[in-house]
């Protein structure tokens, strides 16, 4: 097949087990050495509406997922109805029998749009069954696989002591169980995966193992002609299994962070809430320094300006918000930028405007954390693109933010935040720590009368922090002289602005061209294709693919958003023959960014906002039409359920 990685889905309401489901899946592939990537889709509610997981898995890299599916999960029939479409022929569909007489009516998340459009696809039936759509995939070739919940259920009753009608909890685990079995894939890191999940409940674990064996033997007795396997392979190197919101809260905890203050919100709380449960974290031998404050405040306002005053205080602070919230923070910003205070805000990506798509990923807000509060002050703006740049970038934006003492806005999408994957051990010596002109004690104890805001000739002054003995000054939101004091004074404010505006210029000269942008692919592509963010791990996915169809291609990622690496980015768009960009908004944000820094316009776009990412193989069909075809100037992605 085309795509080398075998795709699992599992899907079922929210609160049945479907996130544990998935966690146990991908633990089982990363335990026989395999690489993983994972994406959670999710409604906006807290029980009842479908959600469902994607697992990746292959024997080499994995960065993004694909609209087939190669194994089919499901212990409940809108499952079916939703997803059994995308099953490849050869795959497989684990389901239970008791659900095949289910109708489409009788499903009450099951939108009207949803049923109008399977009934079309069966021919127009009117209020279709469950078992009509299974006998449609298995006309394609796809391989039924019965799983008896309810049979097998008494069976695991009786033999761990409890009542069948109490077990319900175990079908998760049964339907990971019957699909690794189908792939003939080995029960040992199954049951080592069933092991590190319920690490804290050893029984729970135990009751586990006995339910996902008794379906895992069921499953291989019955199993089908499946054109698809998995096998274990040794690994090379100790790997990580994380989410991008746990790879934030690393990075963040790993490049000296020790303050965060927030307000729930998705997709940004899960980051807050990392933290929260590993406030001790003991890398120093229990000292102060080995702690995390994490503070749940009463709105957005008190989150960024609370993260402010920490930072005033001499502690790395930062806060972590979405769109919602992000709007909230303007007036916290704009004060963070006119005392030059050195603040990290965290703006994790999701559909808007106003509350939008809660829990869906999106690039909308590249021009608002452009812009955002009123007036000019610096800022530095980056985008991460995979879960390796999301740990990295957390830890440099502390260092950029004091050092150059202005706010950092890092751009996280959720479709990065709320994915899952392996990836190599972190390599901690990567990770510096640069806290720029903060002063000692002993130097503010030479007598000399402090100004914060002195003018030197890089713009930068040399910070005191509060409590600091003899480093006294003042903050307000007004301009100011270099001691702090109000003033409307017109060279002064000329000053002042010159000073603060000019650190743009010295954060381009300083910031290295690999953590402002990165270029992949062939030397002298046919096909530049230019993006940022979440699409990253899907364009490098293709990179391959195009050239196996005739197209040599490379990628440019840009990763610095503020100031822009103008000359860098004109430099590789100057020598390329055709240019397509890619990206998860309406109007191609990075597009309008890159033709109003360097006077080039992409005359291609390839774009997605129905909320859900960008798909490996959408997008690999997408980028080789807008190839041989120069005439099309927009194509829309929609794949995903």
């Amino acid at each position: 097949m085309e795509h080398r990685h075998l795709s699992w889905v599992v899907g079922g309401p929210q609160g049945s087990g479907v996130d544990s489901a998935a966690t146990i899946y991908a633990r089982a592939c990363a335990f026989g050495g395999l690489h993983t990537y994972g994406e959670r889709e999710y409604y906006s509610n807290i029980k009842g509406e479908h959600s469902y997981f994607t697992v990746m898995a292959a024997d080499e890299k994995v960065r993004s997922r694909i609209s087939k599916v190669h194994v089919l999960a499901t212990f409940e029939p809108e499952t079916i109805f939703r997803h059994a479409w995308s099953v490849v022929p050869g795959g497989a569909v684990v389901y239970d029998p008791s659900s095949q007489g289910q109708r489409a009516s009788q499903l009450p998340t099951l939108e009207r749009s949803v049923r109008r459009d399977i009934s079309a696809r069966l021919g127009g039936s009117s209020d279709p069954e469950a078992s009509e759509v299974l006998k449609h995939a298995e006309a394609k070739g796809v391989v039924l696989a019965p799983l008896p919940y309810g049979a097998l259920l008494d069976e695991v009753g009786k033999a761990i002591g409890e009542e069948a009608a109490k077990l319900s909890r175990f079908v998760n685990v049964m339907a990971v169980a019957a699909s690794l079995s189908l792939l003939d894939y080995g029960f040992e890191p199954l049951q080592r995966a069933i092991g590190s999940v319920f690490k804290a409940k050893p029984k729970v674990a135990e009751q586990n193992v006995v339910a996902a064996r008794m379906a895992y033997d069921y499953s291989a007795k019955h199993r089908g002609k499946m054109e698809f396997h998995l096998s274990s392979v040794e690994a090379k190197e100790p790997r990580l299994l994380l989410t991008g919101a746990q790879a934030v809260a690393l990075g963040k905890m790993a490049g000296g962070g020790r303050f965060q203050s927030y307000y729930p919100i998705t997709p940004a709380s899960d980051e807050s809430f990392f933290l929260e449960d590993h406030e001790a974290f003991g890398l120093g031998g229990g000292g102060p320094g080995d702690y995390y404050l994490v503070l749940q405040v009463e709105d957005e306002i008190a989150a960024v300006t609370m993260a402010a005053g920490a930072a005033l205080a001499g502690v790395r602070a930062s806060t972590a918000t979405s769109g919602p919230g992000f709007s909230l923070m303007m007036e916290g910003i704009g004060w963070s930028g006119m005392n030059e205070v050195p603040l990290v805000i965290t703006l994790y990506q999701r559909g808007g405007p106003s509350t939008g798509l809660p829990t869906r990923t999106e690039q909308g807000d590249l021009l608002f954390a452009l812009s955002a509060g009123h007036g000019e002050f610096p800022r530095v703006v980056i985008s991460s693109g995979d879960i390796e740049e999301a740990f990295y970038d957390a830890g440099r934006a502390f260092n950029y933010a004091e050092k150059y003492q202005v706010p950092v806005v890092h751009l996280v999408d959720k479709a990065v935040a709320n994915s899952t994957t392996t990836v190599s051990a972190f390599d901690l010596s990567r990770v510096k720590v640069e806290r720029g002109k903060l002063l000692a004690e002993a130097e503010l104890a030479e007598g000399r009368q402090y100004s914060r805001f002195a003018f030197t000739e890089d713009g930068i002054s040399p910070r005191a922090v509060l409590g600091q003995r003899g480093g006294v000054f003042w903050n307000t939101g007004d301009e100011h002289d270099e001691m702090g004091h109000i003033t409307e004074d017109p060279e002064l404010r000329l000053k002042m602005m010159d000073k603060r505006m000019k650190k743009l210029e010295l954060i381009s000269r300083e910031v290295p061209q690999e953590e402002k942008m990165a270029c992949y692919g062939e030397e002298d592509p046919d096909l530049l294709i230019v993006g940022w963010g979440s699409v990253k791990g899907a364009v490098l996915d293709d990179l391959e693919l195009l050239k196996a169809r005739g197209i040599r291609a490379a990628f440019l990622q840009v990763k610095m958003m503020c100031p822009f690496p103008s000359e860098e980015v004109k430099k590789v768009l100057g020598g390329a023959r055709r240019t397509v960009c890619v990206e998860a908004n309406y109007s191609g944000q990075l597009a309008r960014l890159i033709s109003q820094e360097t006077g080039i316009a992409i005359p291609q776009k390839i774009v997605k906002y129905t909320g859900r990412p960008v798909l490996c193989d959408e997008l690999l069909e997408a980028l080789e039409r807008v190839y041989r075809d120069p005439s099309v100037k927009r194509e829309v992605l929609k794949a995903g359920a």
